[in-house]
């Protein structure tokens, strides 16, 4: 606005003056003085204020006359900082005309009032200075009004000359269709911090605009820096030309200048610039006057515009080094920052246009972003319009638009509309409607279709056009988008140009270098030509060409040495790779279509790579549109199947047309996917595009831009997409006309599960609104209202509708979270809500609504009395509520009162919190009177300190089940008290209430009522000793507690051992538990059934669940006392209470210090506790006395059986029953320190402790010394089980010692030591003199000396029985000598040593250290593998020369080993055994055997099995086989033979009359040996085993020995397994069977054999009445043999394997019926087997099973309990295999319960099931109480391994790992 317009009068401007001057009234005074220096204004006006004075001064100058006055207002104008617009008319009024400055021109813009101080002014002269001519100021007006003129004129003539012409297609024309606008958020860079400060004028985000809008009014309040986003092609080149052509014609008259320029013509000035110099060496230079022009554009820069188009394309960096003013030189991006913020021209208003993405640092934080969406439909339509300018073409044109879907969404983009309309202005005229649009299905055949277009006469000059890709590929790869005459040929430059492909202008390379450019029409337009050149150019091989096809980032920073301009190049190469294109591709070429076809193979294969990764979310828009330009179903579905689950797409712009390319794809899925829409900026009829999307389960989309147009567009596609499940529409500005539009779709969105309108700012009305369609969504689960503005009326409305729509299960409000949770009802269900609206008409409704439950969580919602009642109210009425959560409100003593009072009416079925409402102590007695008649009232915690209120109940049928159980509890211990079925037991928890001693009576009035507590807690209280005592007495009127809890309620060590009392008192009182320093104290009923239900983090058992552990009679009582300094008063009276105690106590005592009199007074006291079972001090610091005090207890105390001391820290005592109990005696002192000279002490002490069975002094201080002077006192000490001196740091010397002893201890009967990493030295004991011992040596490291003192110490030892030494470095030399100098009188001695050296040696050099020894050698074995060596010597050693003699005549004396057989001769005279286990035998050595073998006459056993003989070795031994006429047993199994080597073996064995055990395991039995063998068996009458394992046999070859059996008359055992016989060859077997009446024991497992095989088969076995062993494992028996087998089960069977043998449930039941009882069971194995339920049950027990496998037999937890209840009714059960099954916690409490009662059991596997670390703690639990289990297998159970750790070291024999390194058995087992 014109400020001369305004035409103010002298009044105003005088009042102006006045303010001016009054700002700086020294210089007004000064000038005064100048003007009237005889003149005194300062006497008589002190009392005036400046503005008067001012008026006065001014006054007294106006009235000196007109010159005085016009010569004064010019000092003013020239000498102060006067704005400009002022001084126009302080002049035009009050100055000479003469020398007046002429104003600007109409059109110049002046600002308002407002804006009159803003820009820069300039210095003021010093006051008294004389006035300064006006002459530069109105020169300078001038230059200024040329400049601007020269501006307009300049902007004017470059549009005229760019109207569009035939020449020039593609350049500007006069029609012009504004995109689609919209304000964004305030633009920060990524490295700046977050929460940039936005502008305060701009329009809401998200609101359309017009071009106008960009510089409103209101703008002036915010930020003079605007960015316009936009993709490519979007138009902002365009709007930047199109503002300055306005503001040429004048319609921008808000801007006195406008100034636009274009990075890419910027990038080309690689020098240092000035301000100055961008605007008028670089821009337009002014005819004169430069300085003056730039002072006026800086004291008028709030008139100035300064438009930079494509941010993206700045090359040059950005320097963070500011300007300080004009003069200062930088790039053109310095430039532009100091001009962004304010350094340079101050007040000025920058524009900027940028693609999306990482913008530069230089932007201010505040700058506005304005998001450019291009073309919606109403405008493609107008642009279409324009274009066409007769009305048959635009209606041509309109209807080719409409019938094509994807020309629409390629319209949406205006380069590409005008693409279109170009192409539809060429293919039209002459086409039939649909065929012109048929041709522009992609974006490259738009450009395809335009380049024809453009060709004159329809002649496609390939050359030119080749050539002018391959230079836009070159400036694409380069960074170069303008082009000199240098780089383009004339041909091809007048070949573009011609056809409007190319622009030339000018450009400024630097300060007055101008030349001219060329450029492409558009970037996009260089792309498509560059990807042209690479599909068709020969040059382009395939390799390179994939090269191309890339996915390019979004968020690239555009500010590299280079710029990266192939954003599209992959689109238009897959555009170019479709069949549509071929034609074209080859008529450019000139070659075939299969040539052309190889390169669009290469790019599909291209892009099918990129089709099979994950990407992320702008990449996969990118692949989108280039496979929907491809034109590819195959790969369209690749992609869409390849897409992820979750698909989400965060903060980046997406346009209509991404996803309409999106959803192309995405019609090519099956199977649903989820699409998250956050952050990103969306045009506002995006929604329009997911239309018709079947495959999209989830659709959510956060972001402030999306307001009422996107939720009606939104609302439009909903109904279209038939799978959508979820949708989310959070955080965005829509209002309750879009609420409005969304409302009546989601009715028509019937698969809806989940909805979200979180963060919308919506009102009460439109909350209300969303909810009424409830009813209307059949499977609604979730509605998600939070942070929504939601007053406490509409709140209510709220509840109101819950309880009255049948779907709504949960109504969750808490601060600003609102969520409803539904239940989708039947479809029928559903269907009758949808018919009838009023649910007070239906009957049927109305028992829905009953049966339905609700849970209301109103959390801090500020709700009062009023609110209360008025909810109570509608909750009456209302269905059964699961859940009522009122807590953080202001509900108050008065509101919790009514809620207690109202819960009978309620029907809480679970849980009633008020938490956080203010109670008080008067209102807690009001809350637990109002509830002492719940029925149904299960745990009440209240705690005032922690503003805690939670009321918990239980279902009616839980709660009388549970009444039951508890009542069956308490009739064990009160059978008087029947009545108590009609009550209830709650849990009543009244912790830090701040409770006294005085408030008991009214307390335990208000717990009065018919509800009795369960478990009442009044921890954190102070109750202190006299509340206690009153509490005490008061606990029989309480009922039947099951625990309660005083901690930290101040107690004293007295009151709390006057709580022992209770013991006597109250029959439920069991465990007193107290940690006294932390004032933990709790008395409670039994600790098992309390662990069950105080599971902690760990899983609960479903209610109901009952383990048959529970009820145990005879729970010992427990007073247990930690943390606390006993004194011998204290242990006196704690003594003295327990005394009068009922039944069996322990006492636990910990974590304290006990001296040694309190250690005395407490053991003094304990033979006068007769009940006392147990006492347990852990964690006690006591003395090195203490020791002998304990084991003076075996002598004091009758009672005790067991004393364990370890570490002088933890004792536990246990003691019998009674005195009379007859059972060993245990002490253990482990740990204790003792040394040589506490050896004597203790042994005098234990001496007279006859029963003594353990005696454990491991891990001491003993030494040589003490172990050589405790086994001189060992014979006085009656030890009769073990003696455990581990880790002692004992040496040989104590072995020594112990091996010398051994003759003056003759109850010994094994000693074990081992030296090495065990540590471990045990002496096992007998009640009798035994006649043999056991020596077991290992790891003793003996050196000579000590061999020799070894040999003398053990010839001494007689009798012993048997020596053991294990890799003792006992060497063949050492050996000899230890064999040699051992003698006897007589006897046996069985020697074995274990040494690597054995495996080494050879067998010829172990016989010859047999041949030393000093006693006659009966028995040699021999194993390589094991490295053993064992001997058995027979005394005194026996001479027969004459034998010997007769032998040496039978041998082979030429051999060179003939020393080495005499001397065998003499010591092997009455060798009976030979055995040879995994050796390799020389022939030499087989050569020596042949000739021992000759002379072995009284050899029964031989054995040669799993060795390596070459076959002239085994003719040697065959061949001394054959005339060892006495053999009884042979062994050949497991070796390495040929057949021929099998035929020389069994020909061995003619003759062998009598023997009786054969086994021929994993021989290559053919026909011809099998007939051999059939021959030889049929004379071997006296035969008692036959293993013929894994001899390929088959049913052939089971006729044939069949027949041989039935002379096997003495047959006790026969081993046919592995030998694919089939029900054949068992029918052959069962005609034979019967016929052996002494057969014991018979294997055929994994024989092939059916049911058919099998029946017959137990028939026969049913014949066999010694049978004892029966394995048939690994056949498909099936139910049918199984019940067989039960009807004729053997009678003496120990053995019966069935592992997979495919049993069923049927079968296995009917095995268990007949095993039950059997007398002689000793092992069943039925594993492998789908039992599931039909495990066996037994009734009466196996008193004899050991072991029991029953791996992977699917065994759950409803199978377990009778499981449990059959394995405790085995009582000599050792080995339970249960793994691989789906056993649970239930389960694991079951095994739990049993096994303290299973004292044989040592192994129980359960890996790979179902057990959590609950079930692993029960099974802790079940070890801890005294079971003698040596490891607990849990491998692969769902426990973490943390917890796995924990238990581990709780409970060492529960082993987690994948191997198992077994423990050793618990001490005292």
């Amino acid at each position: 606005m014109d400020p001369i317009s305004l035409q103010l009068g002298k009044k105003n401007l005088w009042g102006l003056l006045v303010g001016l001057l009054s700002k700086d009234p020294e210089w007004l005074s000064a000038k005064v003085k100048f003007f009237l220096p005889n003149v005194d204004l300062g006497c008589g006006n002190a009392a005036l204020d400046l503005t008067q004075k001012v008026i006065l001064q001014l006054k007294e100058l106006h009235s000196q006359g007109s010159a005085t006055w016009q010569e004064f207002i010019h000092c003013v104008c020239m000498e102060l900082d006067v704005p400009l617009e002022l001084e126009v008319l302080l002049l035009s009024t009050w100055g000479r005309g003469d020398e007046l400055p002429s104003h600007l021109a109409a059109g110049e813009e002046r600002q308002p009032e407002s804006q009159l101080h803003q820009g820069l002014k300039r210095p003021h002269q010093s006051c008294g200075s004389s006035p300064r001519p006006k002459q530069y100021k109105k020169q300078q007006r001038e230059l200024a009004k040329q400049y601007l003129q020269l501006l307009r004129t300049s902007a004017q003539q470059h549009y005229s000359s760019k109207l569009s012409g035939p020449g020039q297609p593609l350049t500007f024309h006069q029609a012009y269709v504004p995109p689609i606008l919209q304000w964004g958020r305030a633009t920060a860079p990524f490295d700046t911090q977050e929460g940039a400060i936005m502008g305060s004028s701009k329009a809401e985000d998200g609101a359309d605009m017009s071009i106008r809008d960009l510089f409103n009014t209101r703008a002036d309040k915010g930020s003079r820096v605007m960015v316009l986003l936009g993709k490519a092609g979007m138009g902002k080149t365009t709007l930047a030309h199109r503002l300055r052509q306005k503001w040429a014609d004048g319609q921008l008259d808000r801007f006195q200048a406008l100034f636009l320029f274009e990075f890419r013509h910027l990038n080309l000035i690689t020098g240092l610039l000035t301000l100055p110099q961008l605007l008028f060496d670089v821009y337009l230079s002014p005819e004169a006057g430069p300085e003056a022009v730039f002072q006026y554009l800086e004291e008028n820069a709030n008139g100035v515009l300064l438009i930079f188009d494509g941010l993206e394309e700045a090359l040059h960096p950005y320097s963070s080094k500011e300007t300080v003013g004009p003069e200062a030189p930088g790039p053109a991006l310095t430039l532009f920052s100091g001009l962004c913020r304010g350094t340079l021209l101050p007040g000025c208003w920058v524009m900027v246009t940028s693609r999306p993405g990482k913008l530069p640092a230089c932007l201010p934080t505040e700058a506005a972003t304005v998001h450019m969406w291009g073309f919606d439909g109403p405008r493609v339509e107008k642009y279409m319009g324009c274009f066409f300018k007769d009305r048959p073409s635009q209606e041509a044109a309109l209807a080719e638009l409409r019938a094509n879907r994807h020309l629409r969404s390629m319209c949406a983009v205006p380069a590409l509309c005008r693409v279109a309309c170009l192409c539809l202005h060429h293919l039209l005229p002459g086409s039939s409607p649909g065929q012109s649009s048929a041709l522009l299905l992609t974006v490259t055949q738009n450009y395809v279709q335009m380049v024809l277009a453009l060709s004159p006469s329809g002649y496609l000059d390939a050359e030119s056009l080749l050539g002018l890709g391959e230079i836009a590929l070159r400036g694409l790869e380069t960074g170069k988008v303008i082009f000199s005459t240098e780089d383009i040929a004339s041909s091809i430059m007048a070949f573009g140009t011609s056809l409007g492909l190319l622009n030339s202008f000018c450009v400024c390379t630097g300060p007055g270098h101008q030349e001219e450019g060329f450029a492409f029409t558009h970037l996009s337009l260089q792309e498509f030509l560059a990807a042209l050149h690479l599909m068709a150019s020969p040059k382009v091989d395939k390799d390179t060409l994939t090269r191309y096809v890339t996915l390019n980032s979004r968020w690239l920073l555009r500010t590299k040495a280079r710029l990266c301009l192939l954003d599209h190049l992959s689109t238009f190469l897959a555009g170019l790779a479709s069949r549509a294109c071929r034609p074209f591709l080859s008529q450019l070429t000139q070659q075939d279509q299969v040539w052309v076809g190889t390169k669009q193979a290469a790019v599909i294969q291209a892009l099918r790579k990129l089709a099979t990764r994950r990407h992320t979310g702008p990449k996969v828009v990118e692949l989108c549109h280039c496979v929907g330009e491809t034109q590819e179903p195959e790969l369209a579905g690749l992609m869409a199947q390849s897409l992820p689950y979750q698909l989400p797409f965060h903060n980046f712009p997406l346009t209509y047309a991404d996803l309409a390319a999106l959803t192309n794809i995405l019609g090519h899925r099956d199977a649903p996917i989820h699409l998250d829409f956050e952050g990103c900026p969306l045009e506002s009829r995006c929604p329009e595009a997911l239309a018709g999307c079947g495959q999209v389960e989830n659709l959510s989309f956060k972001s402030r831009k999306c307001g009422d147009a996107f939720a009606e567009a939104l609302s439009r596609s909903l109904p279209t997409m038939g799978s959508l499940k979820k949708l989310g529409l959070t955080g965005s500005k829509i209002t309750a006309r879009g609420i409005n539009h969304l409302v009546q779709a989601l009715p028509l969105c019937p698969h809806l599960e989940e909805v979200s309108f979180q963060d919308n700012q919506l009102k009460d009305q439109e909350v209300l609104d969303i909810v009424d369609v409830l009813p209307l969504l059949p499977r609604l689960q979730k509605l998600d209202l939070s942070r929504n503005n939601v007053s406490m009326s509409t709140l209510l409305c709220l509840t109101k509708v819950a309880v009255a729509c049948p779907t709504i299960r949960t109504l969750q409000v808490r601060n600003a979270d609102l969520i409803f949770l539904l239940s989708p009802p039947p479809v029928e269900t559903a269907a009758e809500i949808r018919g009838a609206p009023d649910l007070q008409e239906n009957a049927s409704q109305r028992e829905e609504v009953q049966s339905r439950s609700l849970a209301l969580r109103l959390q801090k919602c500020q709700l009062t009395v009023s609110d209360v009642e008025m909810l109570i109210v509608q909750l009456r009425e209302g269905p059964h509520l699961d859940e009522v959560d009122l807590s953080g409100n202001q509900l108050e003593d008065e509101g919790c009162r009514l809620m207690a009072e109202a819960v009978p009416q309620l029907h809480i079925a679970r849980k009633l919190d008020l938490s956080d409402n203010g109670l008080s102590v008067a209102g807690m007695y009001s809350v637990l009177s109002a509830v002492s008649t719940s029925q149904t009232l299960a745990d009440l915690h209240i705690s005032l300190k922690y503003k805690t209120v939670v009321l918990m109940f239980a279902p009616k049928m839980e709660e009388q089940e549970g009444n039951q159980e508890r009542v069956l509890f308490h009739d064990s211990l009160m059978p008087q008290m029947p009545s108590m079925l009609s009550l209830c037991f709650p849990n009543i928890r009244l912790t830090h209430c701040g409770l006294r001693a005085e408030h008991l009576e009214q307390l335990c009035t208000a717990l009065g009522g018919s509800c009795r507590p369960s478990h009442l807690d009044l921890s954190g209280n102070a109750l202190g000793d006299e509340g206690a005592a009153q509490l005490a007495q008061r606990l029989p009127g309480l009922g039947a507690l099951q625990s309660l809890n005083l901690s930290e309620n101040g107690l004293s060590l007295d009151s709390v051992i006057s709580l022992a009392q209770c013991f006597s008192a109250v029959q439920w009182a069991l465990h007193l538990d107290v940690s006294f320093k932390s004032q933990v104290i709790i008395l409670r009923s039994d600790r098992r059934a309390r662990d069950l239900s105080a599971a902690g983090s760990l899983p609960e058992f479903p209610t109901g669940s009952q383990f048959s552990w529970f009820g145990q009679h005879c729970i010992p009582r427990s007073f247990c006392l930690r943390e606390c300094q006993l004194e011998p008063p204290s242990l006196i009276r704690l003594c003295e209470t327990l005394e009068k105690c009922p039944g069996p106590v322990e006492i636990k005592l910990s974590h304290g210090t006990l001296s040694d009199q309190s250690l005395d007074t407490l053991l003094g006291h304990l033979p006068r506790l007769h009940q006392l079972k147990l006492l347990q001090l852990s964690q006690m610091r006591l003395s090195l006395r203490s020791p002998f005090l304990l084991a003076d207890l075996f002598n004091l105390c009758p009672r005790v059986q067991k004393v364990d001391l370890r570490s002088l820290h933890h004792v536990t005592l246990h003691f019998r029953s009674n005195e009379k109990q007859k059972s060993g005696r245990y002490g253990m002192f482990t740990g204790c320190g003792l040394s040589q000279e506490h050896v004597e002490p203790l042994c005098k002490v234990l001496r007279n402790c006859e029963d003594l069975n353990q005696l454990d002094l491991s891990a001491n201080q003993l030494g040589d010394d003490g172990l050589r002077c405790l086994l001189k006192c060992l014979p006085q000490v009656p030890i009769s089980g073990l003696l455990d001196l581990s880790h002692n740091n004992i040496s040989q010397e104590s072995v020594l010692c112990l091996v010398e002893s051994l003759p003056s201890c003759p109850r010994v009967q094994e000693a074990s030591v081992n030296l090495g990493s065990q540590q471990s030295f045990r002496i096992h004991f007998s009640q009798q003199e035994e006649a043999g011992k056991t020596l077991r040596l290992s790891e003793c490291s003996f050196e000579p000396e000590h061999v020799c003192r070894l040999a003398t110490s053990l010839s001494q030892a007689w009798p012993l029985k048997q020596l053991t030494l294990t890799q003792c470095c006992l060497g063949l030399e050492g050996l000899t000598v230890l064999l040699r100098f051992v003698r006897w009188p007589e006897g046996l001695l069985s020697l074995r040593v274990e040494e690597p050296w054995v495996g080494k040696a050879g067998v010829l050099a172990l016989l010859g250290v047999c041949a030393r020894a000093s006693g006659n050698v009966t028995e040699i074995s021999i194993s390589e593998t094991q490295q053993q060596l064992c001997i058995q010597l027979e005394f005194p050693r026996q001479e027969n020369p004459e034998a010997v003699a007769l032998r040496l005549a039978h041998c082979d004396l030429e051999t060179h080993n003939s020393l080495l057989i005499r001397q065998l001769m003499e010591t092997c005279a009455s060798l009976q055994q030979l055995s040879l286990s995994q050796v390799n035998l020389c022939d030499a050595s087989s050569l020596f055997l042949h000739s021992l073998l000759l002379a072995l006459s009284e050899l029964k056993k031989f054995r040669l099995a799993s060795s390596c003989v070459s076959s002239e070795g085994l003719a040697c031994l065959a061949s001394g086989l054959s005339h060892c006429h006495h053999l009884e047993e042979l062994d050949l199994s497991n070796n390495q033979l040929g057949e021929q080597d099998t035929k020389v073996l069994v020909g061995a064995l003619e003759g062998k009359c009598w023997l009786k055990r054969l086994d021929l395991s994993h021989f290559p039995l053919g026909s011809s040996t099998l007939a051999v063998l059939a021959q030889g068996l049929s004379h071997m009458t006296f035969l008692q085993s036959l293993c013929l394992s894994n001899n390929d046999i088959g049913d052939i070859g089971c006729y044939h020995l069949s027949k041989t059996l039935r002379a096997a008359i003495s047959l006790e055992e026969l081993g046919l397994s592995y030998n694919q016989i089939g029900d054949t060859g068992a029918q052959h077997l069962a005609a034979v069977l019967p016929e052996l009446p002494k057969l014991r024991k018979i294997d055929l497992s994994g024989n092939g054999i059916s049911p058919a095989g099998g029946v017959r088969l137990v028939e026969s076995l049913a014949l066999c009445k010694h049978l004892e062993e029966l394995m048939l494992g690994c056949n498909a028996l099936g139910d049918p043999t199984a019940l067989e087998l039960a009807q004729g089960l053997p009678q003496h069977l120990r053995v019966l394997h069935l592992q997979s043998s495919r049993l069923g449930p049927d079968g296995a039941l009917s095995l268990g019926q007949a095993l039950d009882g059997c007398p002689y069971v000793e092992e069943i194995s039925l594993a492998e087997n789908s039992l599931a339920g039909g495990v066996p049950r037994f009734r009466q027990g196996l008193p004899l099973l050991r072991h029991i496998d029953l791996v992977s037999c699917e065994i759950d937890n409803q199978t377990a309990k009778p499981l449990t209840a059959s394995i405790v009714l085995c009582p000599v059960l050792e080995e339970i295999l249960l793994s691989w099954n789906l056993l649970g916690d239930e389960a694991a409490a079951e095994l739990a319960g049993v096994l303290p009662q299973m004292g044989r059991l040592k192994r129980v596997d359960l890996e790979k099931n179902r057990i959590t670390a609950y079930g692993a703690g029960l099974l802790a639990q079940g070890l801890a109480q005294g079971s003698g289990i040596q490891v607990i297998r849990l491998w692969n159970n769902p426990i973490p391994p943390d917890m796995a750790q924990h238990l581990h070291i709780q409970e060492p024999r529960l082993d987690f790992a994948f191997f198992h390194n077994q423990p050793q058995a618990p001490r005292g087992t």
